[in-house]
């Protein structure tokens, strides 16, 4: 017991010692380890630290509230069309073209769709026997860096120009929904594709295809540089074929592709991108002769059997120098004909006098001949809905001053224009038109190429017993005169031929051919022209009408019956 309180006692006097009572002044002990802060007093942190460090989180605190504005609510709207945006991506889908058919349906332009559809191509079964009708297109292009600057078809040239609009349709739009790996989860189509307008030509795919070769025929065997074609209805002005050689291959200029097909296309010297059917003008020769006739019966020139006779040529006094007088000659000695007879043997001395008169035989004149000329649609547009038509020229003394630095006009020039010759000039449409208003009785039908649609139609100041005799003097052409080219059993045609001269030495010629068939009920009109050959070649236009005949009676009898 005494030693327990003993403890007690000793256990009382035990006092903790202080931290600061065990700290050594580090000066009195020099080995302690300064770099590991031993024999050092530490201090509490003082309180500018602590707000220089609390100014310092206000500051990052205000900044980030401050972006959470700008973003959350400022920015919302921005922000979250291209969130969604980011999310969706949008798809183009082309539109099926519309296809260019002829008057059966047989396809003139068509797609071949690939499995990508915006690869589809067009085709052109017809090559280039159709391709001043129908043009060609331009495919979608992009340039380097995968820009489109050219997101869609569209046509260059022809229908496929004209109507590109209608033929285009309009292209849908697909949107897909992708995820953060660019993987679609999920998509829609919001805008359905509009396959375009199929346009059906009152052009008959088979006609149109054997006109084209017997021109191409005719122009390689015989020295021509090219030629055009038309066969029109002469009630309604649908044109069933209507030709232009040389052309180019439409499939060749719509892919760009060979190359070396495109170049030697571009830097061809006989023009192949030259529609020679509607913008080609040509000087006319006596294909001018029927209309000549038309407008001398009425103005009552002549009369039916009024004859002319033909020597070779005709002589008129020179007023500048009487020694030598002005010599009009005749291609050959016609002897005496009347105005059938003139036409079937196209004698230039007959339309001379007809025209500008000679000795007691009076003439139209310049004035008159302009008149019943324009009448019968030269001189203007025929109004075709194709581009590229020109006016053509009737000459006259206005014209001859304007262009001959003011001369005057004289009794040749008369004559010389009288048998489509001096400034006459005048393109196939205008012809083939023109001749189909002999044919049906005396109404000028505007061509038209879209299937069941009929031209505008205007009267033609001639009467109709005149017009019977100038179809009777074409039909003479064929069965005794200088058109028996077109003397093919099976068809009863009717025609006139022309040739001009052309070159500075007149060392190149032209030849036409102008007509009408069946001959007893008239349902179609024709006119072909072949372009710069060597004077003296004999196989031109006439040759060309002649076996597209033989063939319209052996493949086509019912439209020669």
């Amino acid at each position: 017991m005494p030693k327990f309180n003993s403890f007690l006692k000793q256990k009382r006097r035990y006092q903790a010692i202080e931290p600061d009572e065990i700290l050594i002044d580090a000066a009195n002990l020099p080995d302690f380890d300064t770099s590991r802060l031993e024999g050092r007093i530490e201090r509490p942190i003082g309180s500018y630290t602590f707000r220089s460090f609390l100014a310092v989180l206000c500051i990052f605190g205000l900044i980030l509230v401050s972006q959470l504005v700008n973003l959350e609510i400022l920015k919302y709207p921005a922000l979250a069309k291209r969130a969604e945006a980011n999310t969706l991506s949008q798809t183009s889908l082309p539109a099926p073209r519309g296809e260019i058919t002829d008057r059966f349906g047989a396809p003139l332009a068509e797609n071949i769709v690939a499995e990508n559809p915006a690869s589809t191509t067009r085709l052109y079964p017809l090559g280039s026997a159709a391709a001043n009708l129908t043009g060609y297109v331009s495919y979608p292009k992009q340039d380097k860096n995968g820009y489109w600057y050219q997101p869609n078809t569209k046509g260059v040239a022809g229908i496929e120009a004209s109507e590109n609009e209608k033929l285009a349709g309009v292209d849908g739009l697909r949107i897909a929904e992708t995820d953060a790996a660019g993987r679609a989860v999920s998509g829609s189509i919001i805008q359905d594709t509009q396959q375009g307008q199929n346009i059906r030509l009152s052009i008959d795919a088979a006609l149109q295809k054997e006109l084209y070769n017997e021109i191409a025929n005719r122009s390689e065997t015989s020295g021509w540089i090219g030629g055009a074609g038309a066969v029109m209805d002469v009630n309604t002005g649908e044109l069933l074929a209507l030709v232009s050689y040389p052309s180019y291959d439409p499939g060749v200029m719509s892919s760009g592709e060979p190359k070396q097909d495109v170049e030697r296309l571009l830097t061809d010297p006989r023009s192949p991108f030259l529609d020679r059917a509607v913008s080609g003008l040509y000087t006319p020769g006596s294909v001018v002769k029927p209309f000549m006739a038309a407008a001398a019966l009425e103005s009552r020139i002549i009369d039916p059997n009024k004859q002319i006779l033909s020597t070779g040529s005709i002589s008129v006094p020179n007023p500048f120098d009487p020694a030598h007088p002005s010599v009009f000659k005749d291609w050959r000695a016609n002897g005496w004909v009347d105005v059938r007879h003139a036409i079937a043997v196209s004698s230039d001395v007959y339309f001379y006098e007809v025209g500008g008169g000679f000795e007691g035989q009076p003439g139209l004149g310049i004035s008159a001949i302009e008149k019943y000329m324009r009448s019968f649609g030269f001189g203007a547009v025929t109004g075709i809905p194709a581009p590229g038509e020109q006016p053509g020229t009737i000459p006259d003394p206005e014209w001859k001053a304007a262009n001959f630095n003011g001369e005057q006009w004289f009794l040749g020039d008369t004559y010389h224009t009288a048998i489509g010759q001096y400034g006459f000039k005048v393109d196939l449409l205008q012809l083939v038109r023109g001749v189909g208003s002999l044919a049906n009785g005396g109404t000028l039908v505007t061509p038209v190429i879209e299937a069941r649609k009929t031209g505008t139609r205007t009267s033609v100041p001639i009467s109709s017993g005149n017009l019977e005799i100038v179809r009777e003097g074409m039909r003479l052409c064929v069965t005794q005169g200088i058109c028996q080219a077109l003397a093919v059993p099976g068809v009863h045609a009717a025609a006139k031929t022309g040739t001009a001269q052309v070159g500075v030495k007149n060392e190149f010629t032209n030849s036409l051919v102008e007509g009408f068939f069946p001959y007893e009920n008239p349902r179609y009109a024709f006119a072909i022209v072949m372009e710069h050959a060597p004077s003296g070649t004999l196989q031109g236009a006439p040759s060309v009408m002649g076996t597209f005949l033989q063939w319209l009676v052996a493949n086509k009898p019912e439209m020669v019956q």
